[in-house]
């Protein structure tokens, strides 16, 4: 007898994307300008404390951050090691007898095993059914909605007015909206601080991407203090480490606009990509996120990476894309990191 009686847990696999070394590693998102300098200032200002007694229960610190930064109340600020946790969290959260997940695809590849972990079945709606009519979401009604905004890997972005008359249709006795803005810096736009009046809207957020803080693994969520609180009941205490909390702080902060100043510099260097790529023949999904998925160069995006992680570039492979096929993302950079993509990329194809 398995000690682990789960059947369903048979349908899961392990997250392990190709992440060996590679000269340009563009397969991730993360910010390929570093990472926040008063992240790093803080850390290394570190004492035997900060790691020999436990850190805050529910990262205090990082919360008044967040609530400062924003513009919200402190007790409609969760909190959680990177912003999976708290979507974890929240899933589990809102489970119940026959619960399930209904989410906008293609999206975010965890949602799937997130639901599954935590009992309950996930839904897809086809991405342009539901730009078509948001009420495709909440039939059979599900105990959670989940949209990325801006989407990954497609890096779209649903429209305020879409996202304003879902919510109309959810009410106030309608699923629990779970809307995850990680790439929501690159966009220009938020709908976080609508959160906190809305008991049915949570947004979630993380530092892993604009402010380069993804080996910290700190994220954030804001919504109504009544729904922040049972996600923190979920989620339980001492998820995010006393440096993480503090230097997350920091970083957020960004007094002097270090991630401003990456941020700008990635969405200029987003539309000169685009520019590039398109004149190659490969014109890309329309993004308002740190990267641009473009179709695949030979019909097998595995093939493509391959062979691109073989000229030192790393890219994300995605087979099977609905209504896109299979199709390759790659993250936004620095100038010279995006040169040594597009001539690694002229290489594959002149073979």
């Amino acid at each position: 007898m398995s000690p682990f009686p789960r059947e369903d847990f048979g349908r899961l696999t392990l997250y392990a994307p190709d992440r060996r070394p590679v000269a340009v590693d563009l397969s991730d998102n993360t910010n390929q300008w570093g990472t926040h300098p008063a992240a790093l200032e803080r850390i290394r200002a570190a004492t035997a404390d900060d790691l020999a007694r436990y850190p805050e229960l529910y990262a205090d610190v990082l919360r008044d951050q967040v609530a400062a930064t924003f513009g919200v109340p402190r007790a409609c600020v969760a909190t959680g090691c990177g912003s999976d946790d708290v979507l974890d969290s929240t899933f589990r959260a809102v489970w119940g007898p026959g619960a399930f997940v209904s989410y906008a695809a293609p999206t975010f590849s965890l949602i799937e095993p997130f639901a599954h972990v935590n009992g309950m079945e996930a839904h897809a709606v086809s991405w342009r059914d539901a730009l078509d009519d948001p009420g495709r979401l909440l039939q059979g009604r599900p105990a959670l909605v989940y949209v990325c905004r801006p989407n990954n890997p497609t890096g779209e972005m649903a429209p305020r007015t879409w996202v304003e008359r879902l919510l109309e249709l959810v009410g106030e006795g309608g699923p629990l909206v779970l809307l995850d803005e990680a790439y929501a810096d690159f966009s220009g736009e938020t709908i976080l601080r609508e959160a906190t009046g809305h008991r049915r809207l949570l947004v979630a957020r993380t530092l892993s991407k604009a402010y380069g803080l993804a080996g910290l693994r700190i994220g954030f969520a804001v919504g109504a203090p009544e729904t922040v609180l049972e996600v923190e009941k979920s989620r339980g205490p001492y998820k995010i480490t006393r440096l993480g909390s503090e230097a997350g702080a920091a970083a957020l902060a960004d007094l002097g606009g270090w991630m401003a100043t990456a941020v700008s510099e990635c969405v200029e260097n987003r539309t000169r990509l685009v520019e590039a790529l398109t004149e190659r023949g490969l014109p890309p999904c329309d993004s308002r996120a740190n990267f641009l998925l473009i179709r695949s160069l030979s019909g097998s995006a595995k093939d493509d990476a391959l062979a691109l992680r073989a000229e030192g570039v790393a890219v994300r492979p995605f087979s099977d894309i609905p209504g896109f096929g299979d199709a390759l993302r790659v993250t936004v950079g620095p100038w010279p990191l995006m040169q040594t993509f597009l001539d690694a990329l002229d290489r594959v194809r002149s073979r």
